[in-house]
């Protein structure tokens, strides 16, 4: 009811514009030529702002050579209101005409603020406001120039990821130290450039921080290719994972094959066995207080005689059923080839500090990041696995808080699988695990990045934990609703954005950046990009000869895995 006389007042203040536009032929300003206002604050509220907008002033700013005053007023773009000494700048959300004249009501969102300078440049950029124009203030377009304000990187530690949107030139920065202090998420569907985004991402952790510690969990073998030349990488061939590493809880989803009552009774039993295996033989005042969880190493030769030995106390042969369940598993794994990695040999060393070593790259010597490619890992024990490596990097952190810290990065590919919305779809374990870094990481040096292609599959809170997320381009409509809920106010504009963003192209919110931007990523070198590019069935269906080779080769791979 009140923006009416605004509005009136606003297209006449204006009708002047459009008449000396007309008179001269409708010729462009230069980039160096003064834009003059292009709309008028309606409503002010604490995050945003209702602004008028005149169409025909917009449609003659369409074509101006500076790219960002060319997008003046659409959706996404930014605009800077004149308060006091500084200039605030808006995010513009929403556009609706105007009923009753020619012009546009645009919802805004603002960002933060910069100094005024001299011929209107806008220099110091802060996120946050701390003054707000009255209604009636008039509204500018936002140049390339002051975008080069907005988004000009400070000297905090940085990495370039690509170009802000609209510009060619404007580099997107993202902050290592916010980022990765409180967690980040990058998330797409399948197809948007997501694998070849984190590799980007993390190539460029790397080279800023060659003596870094980062962990990546890879479930499809895609990132071994990117960083086969600065990385470590790990799979069934040459991890070695120790089996006496693992916890009671991941025992017992290794180990336990019932549910239910007879699940609590088999799992009391393992407990009693496996507390036994882990103390015979051994001096424990250099161990101190041992339990279930202690990772000290036992034989699996010790577990299977004291397993035999409690089976043999009993009278009745019906309460060996239990014992007997025990029994053939543990057989079952250390016949089974596929478990060799974790399985192995019957003698065992504590291997537990050279392990560490070479997982969490301590020392780095230039190669900062461990790729524990799992997809060679049985599907059966594939949660197992992940929990361990994520537990051992939370509780490396936890014990080593009283020498030099040493944080850490641990990288999660579809996250989804690991941290499931459904409390009881099974592995447990690996979920209570990564629920409890995002939650408690960042005391301790644990930083936490997932990556997933459907957020809305995520346990609840999980996302909200990660403090920046990367959001390329969403098809699903829930999905872009708990991206939407999991961020601020402020960003929102930006998010509305998602399902129209090309390939390689994300929104960035949170910590990790100044203000919310959208962001074209950089082309990466093809020997650094992940093996995870899409067939072309067109091409390779017209591709013949060599079969029964190819069939061959493939089965005795086939079989000779055991997958």
């Amino acid at each position: 009811m009140n923006e009416q006389p605004n509005l009136q007042q606003f297209v006449d203040h204006l009708s002047s514009y459009s008449d000396d536009n007309a008179q001269t032929g409708g010729r462009v300003p230069g980039p160096s030529s003064s834009v003059g206002e292009i709309g008028t604050v309606l409503e002010i509220a604490g995050s945003g702002s209702r602004i008028a907008m005149n169409v025909a002033q917009l449609h003659a700013l369409a074509e101006h050579q500076d790219p960002s005053i060319a997008m003046a007023g659409q959706v996404g773009s930014q605009v800077k209101m004149k308060v006091g000494s500084s200039w605030l700048i808006a995010n513009v959300r929403t556009l609706r005409a105007d009923d009753s004249d020619d012009g546009v009501i645009a919802h805004v969102d603002f960002l933060g603020e910069g100094q005024n300078a001299s011929g209107g440049r806008m220099v110091n950029f802060r996120r946050g406001v701390t003054r707000y124009p009255i209604p009636g203030s008039a509204v500018f377009p936002v140049s390339t120039e002051d975008m080069r304000a907005i988004f000009a990187a400070d000297d905090s530690p940085h990495v370039e990821i690509g170009t802000v949107y609209p510009t060619d030139d404007i580099r997107g920065a993202l902050y290592v130290d916010p980022m990765l202090g409180k967690h980040f998420a990058v998330l797409g569907s399948t197809g948007t450039g997501k694998s070849t985004s984190v590799s980007l991402i993390l190539h460029r952790i790397s080279e800023l921080s060659p003596e870094g510690h980062i962990v990546m969990i890879d479930p499809h073998g895609e990132y071994s290719a990117a960083f086969k030349d600065c990385g470590e990488l790990f799979n069934v061939d040459n991890l070695q994972l120790p089996y006496w590493l693992m916890n009671f809880e991941e025992h017992c989803e290794v180990f336990l094959t019932t549910d239910g009552a007879e699940r609590q009774r088999d799992a009391d039993i393992l407990g009693k066995i496996l507390l036994a295996a882990r103390t015979k033989g051994k001096n424990l005042e250099q161990y101190g207080k041992v339990t279930v969880d202690s990772p000290i190493p036992y034989l699996l030769t010790d577990f299977s005689q004291i397993l035999t030995a409690e089976m043999g106390k009993l009278d009745r042969a019906g309460d060996t059923t239990p014992y007997q369940r025990l029994k053939n598993k543990l057989d079952e794994l250390r016949a089974d080839p596929r478990y060799t990695f974790m399985f192995s040999g019957m003698l065992v060393s504590d291997s537990m500090g050279p392990f560490l070593a070479k997982l969490f790259r301590l020392p780095a010597h230039g190669k900062p990041i461990s790729i524990v490619d799992v997809s060679g890992v049985p599907s059966e024990v594939t949660s197992v696995v992940v929990s361990v490596l994520a537990r051992m990097v939370f509780d490396y952190a936890i014990w080593s808080r009283t020498e030099a810290q040493r944080p850490l990065l641990l990288v999660c590919e579809e996250a989804h699988r690991y941290v499931p919305k459904d409390e009881n779809s099974g592995a447990q374990a690996v979920r209570k695990i990564l629920e409890r870094i995002a939650k408690e990481g960042r005391k301790y040096g644990v930083s936490l990045g997932l990556i997933t292609q459907r957020p809305s599959d995520l346990a609840e809170g999980v996302l909200s934990q990660c403090g920046t997320i990367i959001s390329m381009r969403l098809n699903n409509d829930r999905d872009q609703a708990c991206v939407r809920a999991a961020m601020p106010e402020g960003a929102r504009g930006f998010l509305d954005a998602i399902p129209a963003l090309r390939n390689r192209e994300c929104i960035v919110c949170g910590e990790g950046v100044a203000i919310p931007i959208r962001v074209r990523f950089d082309d990466l070198e093809p020997e650094k990009r992940p093996a995870s590019s899409d067939p072309s069935f067109a091409a390779l269906w017209r591709e013949t000869g060599g079969e029964e080779g190819i069939i061959s080769r493939t089965i005795k791979r086939w079989r000779g895995h055991g997958r």
